[in-house]
């Protein structure tokens, strides 16, 4: 289907941040792959996420700490597209814009990266009392649950930044940080731990790059389609539609953790008091096993959660949104929005 002419050159920005170079580079690569006759041209700018690295990001309170900068771009027409780490950004997104591609997931899980003395062990091994860094609500309020004997605080500051601080400086015994962001820096070998979701759910979205586009832009949406990796779009939009049911935020302990097998998508969703004290914790699955061919005039311009996916069926996008509503429905009538709502005023405090 043809959508109009594409510009000869279209423009993307990122986050001055050298993961976020990385991670941008890697989409123009798989797109330059894809339309050999287009130029990608790449601008740096600065998010309030990137500038403000002495504070809690539960403290802060904006919803779009690393993408608002980007998106005021994207609707003055500077940029064309822009890619974002997918659990940075709102499951609602201003009006007029849509994430118009999900690549291929890497690894979701967190990981423990640990002081040079300490090489070798794992949490559970660590000397008790022993501090471990991290920015995340969500990781701190499950590994408080499961390893009590263990200390957490909070951490900020941009990858090369906090390993520095943990291989230079006593404070911290290790740091938890996403697998996927350490092994697109290439560091995959200072992770001494993958954290299952036995001892910690993952974040909604982690490990996915989303590219997000104006919704009008339909040659352009149809360009960057290319990109979307099936199993991956369903997972998140399961992930995401938890998530907006719930009201979740980075001020809250919310978690999940997805799986797709034998056209089953099974989604796993909890949320924690600050503390780790409390915890609603649920498991539900549905068949998403559906084909284009099956549609009767698909909406191409359909969102399900900011999702425009052309090229996913149409009702496995709807399976996956309502998998997510009901999960999230089922832990609010067990009490999940009084151990958010004390877990928000808490963490803003």
């Amino acid at each position: 289907m043809c959508w109009g002419a594409l510009p000869e050159s279209l423009c993307l920005p990122f986050s001055k941040l050298q993961l976020a170079r990385i991670q941008t580079d890697s989409v123009v690569e798989m797109l330059q792959g894809h339309h050999p006759h287009l130029r990608f041209e790449i601008v740096a700018m600065s998010t309030t996420g990137d500038r403000i690295l002495d504070t809690a990001l539960s403290k802060i309170g904006e919803k779009s700490l690393f993408t608002k900068e980007l998106e005021n771009a994207l609707e003055r027409n500077e940029v064309d597209l822009v890619v974002h780490s997918l659990k940075d950004l709102p499951t609602s997104l201003p009006p007029g814009f849509t994430i118009g591609a999900i690549c291929k997931r890497e690894n979701p899980h967190d990981a423990v990266v640990f002081h040079p003395k300490h090489a070798g062990k794992t949490l559970s091994s660590l000397p008790e009392k022993s501090v471990i860094g991290t920015s995340s609500l969500r990781r701190a309020a499950q590994l408080k649950r499961k390893f009590p004997r263990l200390q957490f605080k909070d951490i900020r500051g941009n990858l090369n930044t906090r390993l520095k601080k943990l291989d230079e400086k006593e404070d911290f015994s290790a740091l938890v940080l996403a697998a996927a962001g350490l092994r697109r820096m290439g560091w995959g070998s200072r992770i001494g731990q993958i954290l299952s979701p036995v001892d910690c759910l993952y974040a909604v979205g982690q490990g996915a790059l989303a590219v997000e586009v104006r919704a009008r832009d339909q040659a352009i949406l149809e360009m960057v389609s290319v990109l979307h990796d099936r199993e991956t779009v369903l997972r998140c939009i399961a992930e995401r539609a938890f998530m907006k049911r719930l009201e979740g935020g980075c001020s809250v302990p919310v978690a999940v953790s997805t799986l797709l097998k034998d056209a089953q998508l099974y989604l796993t969703g909890a949320v924690y008091s600050l503390d780790g004290s409390e915890s609603l914790q649920e498991t539900m699955q549905r068949n998403v096993n559906f084909s284009l061919e099956s549609e009767d005039g698909p909406d191409d311009n359909l969102q399900h959660v900011g999702i425009t996916a052309r090229n996913v069926p149409r009702l496995a996008q709807e399976a996956a949104e309502r998998l997510g509503q009901e999960l999230a429905d089922l832990l609010l009538s067990q009490g999940a929005k009084h151990i958010l709502s004390v877990a928000r005023q808490l963490s803003s405090a």
